[in-house]
């Protein structure tokens, strides 16, 4: 007998949704209709699929001031920032723009004796499990380049975000998509994993942990299944002796607390060049205290609770060792009073750390960021690299020549110069070391969702 899946929320700690899984049984039904409908959809034209793409992101238009509140009750993000409409729009937009020249064939040679090609075919059933933290965003990535592309998409969402699925899946069928070929499924984990070990899908992206990377790459095991994986994170600033000082204040402190620091690639640890760190420092500290810790639904919140109290019980016990280790807090959670010990947390800033603390190398995902002083580029590159993961790393400097050169020696998927926390979708969204592999967004996004296939024609017998 399956077990309900219950939401419950970080705003009051009430049940927000439950939901029953489905049965294996029924699951690999699903599975099976994308699987059926998959070849029919992809035989489609692609500016008809293109077109009920983007209707879809149109249909979720229509109702977005209620998503908004679904997201507050659901994962805990204050209302007055409106959800994630715009970013779903610029990414399926640029995807659809960019995708007739993508998936066209490569013509190597049309001439009387041969024509030789490249082309893109999508690879069947691609599965989505989805994260709570930006639920909409994270799963348009894969979505729209997979539907676009010809694939069906099977959508399993975060137990923390379910009706986020319920409500792709509406308004995608409500523009046109045959509801075979977009499913969203309440999945259990033991079903999840038969699934892909049977090979009732050709791609699994999955966002999470890397404790849920690992799960899946065992699930795979042995069927060839392609995976896309985007895991944990650390993601280091680096301040230099030339940076705007205030804007690198703002930015930075900005990348580590908006959402509750629940970011993929929120900032989680600062090294800040000996010259400006007092002052850094002093700014930084000014910045925080300026936030308001509150219940989401009220507008003067600024930071809402995490998205489970025990997402924030992490969050306490690496601050609470690293202070016993000698770090010194700079903020005074009184400051904070809306800070019940439970998903609401004051943020916090740490100083006099070190990378033998938790807080500094292993992922926090929320609103705590540790700063250290180093002597110049050298350090900062050594201290950046220590770590297992690599998503994002961002230097802060006038000089765009050092800050190419530095980020050729950081261990990351994407470096920014002069802003942190973003996603470009003409960039490929990836990651190494324990971050994960694959990629999402930009021209190579397509090439997760298609295989090459070679066409080599040889027009005459002799």
């Amino acid at each position: 007998m399956t077990k309900d899946i219950s939401l419950i929320s970080p705003v009051d700690g009430s049940t927000y949704a439950t939901r029953t899984p489905l049965t294996q049984e029924a699951a690999v039904a699903a599975a099976a209709r994308a699987r059926h409908a998959q070849k029919a959809w992809a035989a489609r034209p692609l500016a008809e699929r293109v077109a009920l793409v983007k209707a879809g992101v149109a249909e979720l238009d229509k109702v977005k001031d209620t998503l908004v509140e679904e997201l507050a009750w659901q994962m805990g993000r204050p209302t007055r920032y409106g959800g994630e409409f715009g970013g779903v729009h610029d990414r399926t937009n640029y995807m659809s723009d960019i995708a007739e020249k993508t998936l066209a064939p490569e013509v190597i040679e049309d001439s009387a004796t041969f024509k030789r090609m490249l082309a893109r075919e999508a690879v069947g059933v691609v599965f989505i499990v989805a994260p709570w933290n930006y639920p909409y965003l994270t799963t348009i990535n894969t979505l729209a380049p997979a539907l676009i592309a010809g694939n069906t998409v099977v959508l399993k969402h975060a137990s923390q975000t379910l009706l986020v699925g319920e409500r792709l899946a509406e308004a995608f069928h409500a523009a046109g998509v045959p509801e075979d070929v977009f499913q969203n499924a309440v999945l259990d984990h033991a079903t999840t994993e038969h699934l892909i070990a049977t090979r009732a899908f050709n791609f699994v992206n999955f966002t999470g942990s890397v404790g849920g990377g690992v799960a899946m790459e065992k699930a795979a095991a042995g069927t060839f299944t392609g995976l896309g994986l985007e895991l944990g994170g650390k993601d280091p600033g680096y301040v230099r002796a030339d940076a705007d000082l205030d804007a690198a204040v703002d930015s930075l402190m900005d990348g580590a607390m908006f959402n509750a620091g629940q970011c993929c690639c929120g900032i989680e640890r600062i090294y800040v060049h000996e010259s400006l760190y007092d002052a850094f420092i002093e700014k930084s500290v000014a910045w925080v205290k300026g936030l308001t810790l509150g219940n989401p639904f009220d507008a003067a919140s600024t930071i809402g609770p995490m998205a489970n109290k025990r997402f924030a019980a992490v969050v306490r016990d690496q601050v609470a060792e690293a202070v016993a280790a000698g770090a010194t807090p700079l903020i005074d959670p009184t400051l904070f009073p809306a800070d019940d010990g439970g998903a609401y947390l004051a943020p916090q800033i740490l100083v006099n750390v070190d990378h033998s603390m938790r807080v500094m190398t292993e992922e926090s995902f929320g609103p705590v960021v540790g700063i250290m002083k180093v002597s110049g580029d050298e350090e900062a590159i050594s201290l950046m690299n220590d770590s297992p993961y690599g998503l994002t790393c961002s230097i802060w400097t006038s000089d765009a020549e050092a800050a190419a050169e530095i980020g050729a020696q950081i261990e990351t998927g994407t470096v920014f110069m002069n802003r942190c926390d973003y996603l470009d979708p003409a960039l490929c969204w990836t990651g190494c070391k324990d971050t994960g592999r694959g990629g999402s967004l930009s021209y190579l996004g397509f090439y997760s969702v298609t295989r090459p296939k070679s066409y080599h024609l040889k027009k005459v017998t002799k």
